[in-house]
């Protein structure tokens, strides 16, 4: 077993824990971003002038009037701005327009206010002066236009036309599914002011305050040794404060410094909404051949994103959706092209999964809707291309551990009691003419690590003080995932002493530096590995001060519970003890932690490698009841069992599963993301921009019954104490609910139909294809 997995004695990762801030967050006494500018004074509030037009070209923009608002201190516009007028990833997004904007509700210009009510009222004397220009809205628009942007990626291994040649059975078709607002509580902030030396202080909610610091240093045309990004917590992020925030930041420091005020950037939830990227939409075209046992042979694609206006992360969204088409099933003939679809549109962004949700939904889709054509059952036509050993992915990656698909399945069909429930849906759908049930099951397998091999990397500053208490820095930030949590108990762990001895630091960039962004589920991961190299290289040091007392080989010490033991002796030292003893010896009780994923390799050129550490398996049954009369549903009941090697913290785990389950759902049946497409002068507009056009998952939508549980011995070599990351790989598991929609759907018309089933698959959705499949003809 590897130093990095293996697990001491009275480990304190593994234990139950409730979240480190659980207590702050309920009574309402934790900070966030926005609760520290009512600590200062003399704080400025910014509003933005927004565009009304989708596309267009700017003929004038007059601030004059903004000017003689009361309360009005500056207009931020283009000009104004001293470094390089971008906040992208690609330098394909300035931060204000010059000459042309390109979606409705993009900021044109900023109006700093002493209140935001002032701030308001000038953004709203702004004159801006705009000539209409053709805009493409949807994803078949900009299709149709042949307007893409980034590169044209392709997967390519084995000969698919030669095996649809032998294939005994062929589909095709095409899908076409929305995309997802984050709608996390918190919406974007960020506060900056500039101290006495002229360093300039952010607090941002950022999942990626190393790049916070870089867009923030090249708007001003500073150094990021001038720029210090804080991070206290986030309310919430799921990818959507990965790229998203860093122009908000570097408009909060443009307005201090050139006010030499604090300024305070905080979009209400309608900015948010319009102005801020969404998981993207895609358009699928597919072809699959089977062989005669329902074995998929080949797989054909063309994948399209919806990528907005700006590149922003849609070129790895777009690799990882490719690269997670296959999901679960061994395809051994396989080509997928990717574009990105440039369209007059937020530029769409991460979101939980990044991609891979996109590309698996694609498969699902597939088996869900030929199952019945190919006379299967589609559970029992899932099962039968499930990875086995030996196999590798359509871009030549190994799948390890592909038994634990299996054996996930197989933990689902007996604690579900699947049988014996199947039996009663099939007896109540004979007995009941308007409402039928279903239940259906569907697996995850999830790459994880960055699509960027670089990013695969971590740091950590790890103090002990004199007292032996412990202070942790890592380069990870909390959005209510429980990384901090978890960081808490690597360290304790790694140093063996009791949980009570260790707090976390504010995730800062003047501590740990060049940090990679919170994401692709690798927090732990990276973080954990950061923090425990920190933790053990101060405890190597203290081992040697321990073995001079108690007079043996530091290699025979041993760290548990705060007390510090050596093997055959009966006596013990406190931990506190040997650190005062270190200090006064002058040895250092400081350690700066770093860590990299090993054996990563990846050529985006040709599509092909080992981009990923690991895979995470997990597999769902949902049973629902469908009503014919509206297409309404209930959730009736969900089990899950996922793979997270051996938990770190399983109560933090167990609710990341539940929390990502149900944000899956919300995706796959309810939340129907809608832009104005009309040619009138509302064009390109975000129509549904508040909680009373946007429906998101509540507690009506939970399910009735929703058993959790975790992978049975599911250790994980190579990774930080044998665990697994945990936070996008539950969302996909949802699609069980929407295949289990489209199942009892079926029962509704004649057997051995396909059932196209839209995404979302809202009540008027369901009702429309009950619809179809009882009037197969109409």
């Amino acid at each position: 077993m590897s130093q990095l997995s293996q697990r001491p004695d009275a480990p304190v990762v593994g234990q139950r824990h409730r979240h480190e801030s659980a207590a702050a967050h309920v009574t309402g006494t934790a900070l966030y971003t926005d609760d520290l500018a009512a600590r200062l004074t003399g704080v400025l509030h910014a509003y933005p002038v927004q565009s009304t037009c989708a596309h267009g070209k700017i003929l004038g923009l007059d601030t004059s009037a903004a000017q003689q608002v009361p309360g009005v201190i500056r207009v931020i516009t283009a000009q104004d701005i001293p470094g390089v007028n971008d906040q992208g990833a690609k330098h394909d997004e300035p931060l204000l327009p010059v000459d042309e904007v390109m979606f409705f509700g993009q900021p044109v210009a900023w109006v700093l206010g002493e209140d935001l009510e002032a701030a308001k009222a000038g953004a709203k004397a702004v004159r801006v002066d705009y000539e209409p220009l053709d805009s493409l809205i949807t994803i078949k628009d900009a299709i149709a236009a042949k307007s893409f942007h980034g590169i044209q990626p392709e997967i390519a291994k084995g000969d698919p036309q030669a095996a649809f040649a032998q294939a005994t059975h062929v589909f095709e078709g095409d899908f076409e599914f929305a995309g997802q607002e984050h709608f996390y509580l918190e919406t974007q902030n960020s506060l900056a002011l500039v101290d006495e030396s002229g360093q300039i202080m952010v607090h941002c909610s950022t999942q990626h305050p190393t790049e916070t610091q870089d867009i923030v240093s090249h708007v001003l045309g500073i150094g990021a040794h001038e720029v210090t990004v804080q991070v206290l917590r986030m309310g919430g992020g799921f990818g959507g404060k990965e790229m998203q925030p860093h122009g908000y930041a570097a408009l909060a420091a443009l307005g201090a410094v050139l006010t030499g005020r604090p300024v305070r950037v905080r979009l209400d939830r309608n900015l948010d909404m319009t102005m801020t990227g969404k998981r993207h939409g895609f358009y699928a075209t597919w072809k699959i051949g089977f062989d005669q046992g329902g074995k998929i042979l080949a797989l054909q694609a063309q994948l399209t994103a919806d990528g907005g206006w700006s590149l922003d992360l849609s070129e790895p969204v777009l690799t990882r959706a490719m690269c997670h088409i296959d999901n679960s099933y061994w395809i051994p003939n396989i080509r997928v092209n990717g574009r990105v679809a440039k369209c007059h549109k937020t530029s769409q962004t991460a979101f939980r999964g990044f991609g891979g949700p996109q590309g698996m939904l694609v498969m699902e889709d597939i088996l869900g809707r030929v199952a019945p054509q190919l006379g299967l059952e589609a559970r029992e036509l899932r099962r039968r291309n499930f990875y086995t050993e030996g196999q590798d992915t359509p871009y030549y990656q190994p799948v390890r551990h592909p038994e634990r698909i299996d054996a996930a399945w197989q933990q689902v069909l007996d604690s579900a009691d699947v049988a014996r429930r199947e039996a009663e849906i099939a007896q109540f759908n004979t007995n009941n003419h308007y409402s039928k049930r279903a239940l259906a099951m569907t697996p995850v397998k999830f790459g994880i690590s960055f699509n960027l091999t670089a990013f695969n990397q971590g740091g950590a500053l790890v103090l002990v003080y004199k007292d032996g208490s412990v202070l942790v820095n890592h380069g990870g930030t909390e959005m209510g995932q429980g990384l901090h949590t978890k960081m808490l108990q690597v360290a304790a762990t790694a140093l063996g002493v009791p949980l009570s001895k260790v707090r976390i630091a504010p995730t800062r960039t003047d501590k740990v530096p060049n940090t990679s962004a919170t994401a692709a589920s690798s927090g732990s991961d990276l973080n954990g590995g950061a923090v425990k190299d920190a933790c053990e290289q101060i405890q190597a040091r203290l081992a040697a001060v321990a073995a001079g007392k108690l007079g043996v080989p530091a290699q025979d010490i041993r760290f548990a519970q705060g007390k510090i033991t050596a093997l055959g002796k009966r006596d013990e030292l406190e931990w506190s003890e040997v650190v005062r003893e270190a200090y006064m010896q002058r040895i250092q009780l400081s350690a700066a932690g770093y860590y990299r994923t090993e054996g990563l390799h990846w050529d985006l050129a040709r599509m092909t490698g080992s981009p990923f550490k690991y895979f995470s398996y997990g597999v769902a049954a949902s049973e629902v009841e469908v009503s014919s009369f509206d297409g309404s549903y209930v959730l009736r009941r969900v089990d899950i069992v996922h793979d997270v090697g051996d938990s770190l913290s399983p109560l933090v785990d167990l609710g990341q599963i539940e929390g990502g389950f149900v944000q899956g759902t919300g995706w796959l049946t309810l939340e129907d993301l809608r832009w104005d497409t009309s040619d009138g002068p509302g064009r390109g507009r975000v129509a549904t921009q508040a909680a009373s056009t946007y429906k998101i998952p509540s507690f009506s939508e939970m399910p009735e019954v929703f058993n959790v549980n975790l992978l049975d011995k599911a250790h994980e070599e190579g990774a930080v104490y044998g665990s697994k990351a945990v936070g996008e790989p539950p969302l996909m598991l949802a699609f069980s609910v929407r295949e289990a929609l489209r199942q009892a759907i079926a029962e509704f018309g004649a057997s051995g139909r396909s059932v196209p089933l839209a995404s979302p698959a809202t009540p008027e959705a369901v009702f429309w294809a009950i619809d179809t499949v009882r009037n197969p003809g109409s």
